[in-house]
């Protein structure tokens, strides 16, 4: 049996997904995060191996029936991360096809295939990618959490914290966040926060966001300004998209992926409100269908690409 396998990888899970010529889903797989830029490349690599192992299992098929492997993780957007897994993946499956793409370039290719789209991903990073009729493409963000990463899980995580320490240092508003925080990460004190923040800030501040959520629909002022910034920039890296895409008077689906969105009112409500004021074609709506999905048919495609040029060749 020819199988075809793809990956989502981010800074908070691996997905996989298995795939047969008929383009039906045999197997599914999932384990720790793959972001090599955060975990690193032998936990990146171990995580996707993990994922593909029970995939595999569930699929009833072995590592001899993968033709192709496509990879969508996140970081891969520069070019040397792209590079170094794809080799490292290639010596894990030798007899497979191998390619790394980003996260965004997976979900897009869940959303909408080839056809013209945008999606926008706000997870523990954020990153939005477009491609319009002419099937040129354009990027925002997904620079990281050093750089960027606006409206990202880690970013509003970040800003709870901040909001806490200007309550305390009476520079801020009062906040239910000063209570809300601790037990998402089990502290009793705020110094356990900060012990936490300073020693792991990758693995703290984005698990901070169901409580700026609780706390934003409770009316907390801090945590709605938060979430109204959070909006203001994710609508704004979709809104680089299209407009470096022409896309402002086109009508497009742009599907919004990741644990940031589907949990808040006010944050969906304002992005979608933001972006439709300049783009009133845009259909938004939550993507469904897992990446790994998209990865998978990636893989697909490449098969078929690969299977025809050795019939042209033959």
């Amino acid at each position: 049996m020819n199988c075809y396998l793809g990956f989502d990888g981010g800074g908070t899970k691996t997905e996989c997904i298995v795939l047969d010529a008929e383009d039906r889903v045999l197997g599914q797989g999932k384990a720790g995060p793959s972001n090599p830029l955060r975990v690193g490349y032998d936990a990146a690599c171990a995580a996707l191996q993990m994922a593909a192992a029970m995939a595999l299992s569930a699929a009833r098929v072995g590592t001899r029936d993968i033709q192709c492997v496509c990879a969508g993780l996140a970081g891969a957007g520069r070019k040397f991360v792209a590079e170094e897994m794809r080799s490292r993946l290639a010596r894990i499956w030798s007899n497979a096809h191998v390619e790394v793409v980003t996260d965004a370039d997976a979900a897009l290719e869940t959303a909408v295939g080839q056809q013209a789209g945008v999606i926008l991903i706000a997870g523990t990073g954020s990153i939005a990618l477009g491609r319009n009729l002419k099937g040129e493409i354009a990027r925002a963000g997904g620079y990281g959490h050093r750089i960027g990463d606006v409206g990202s899980a880690y970013d509003i995580g970040r800003h709870a914290v901040l909001a806490v320490a200007r309550a305390r240092d009476f520079s801020g508003p009062a906040t239910v966040l000063a209570d809300l925080i601790l037990g998402p990460l089990d502290c009793r004190r705020w110094d356990d926060v900060f012990e936490k923040v300073s020693s792991k800030p990758g693995a703290t501040f984005p698990k901070l966001v169901p409580a700026v959520m609780q706390a934003a629909a409770a009316n907390d002022a801090a945590a709605r300004e938060i979430l109204s910034r959070a909006s203001v920039e994710l609508a704004g890296l979709a809104l680089t998209v299209i407009g470096r895409l022409d896309m402002r008077g086109a009508s497009f689906r742009l599907a919004r992926v990741g644990g940031v969105f589907g949990h808040s009112s006010l944050l969906d409500g304002r992005v979608g409100d933001l972006i439709q004021r300049v783009a009133p074609g845009a259909a938004l709506d939550m993507l469904e269908q897992p990446p790994a999905l998209g990865a998978a048919r990636i893989a697909l495609r490449n098969s078929q690409k690969l299977g025809a040029q050795h019939g042209r060749f033959s």
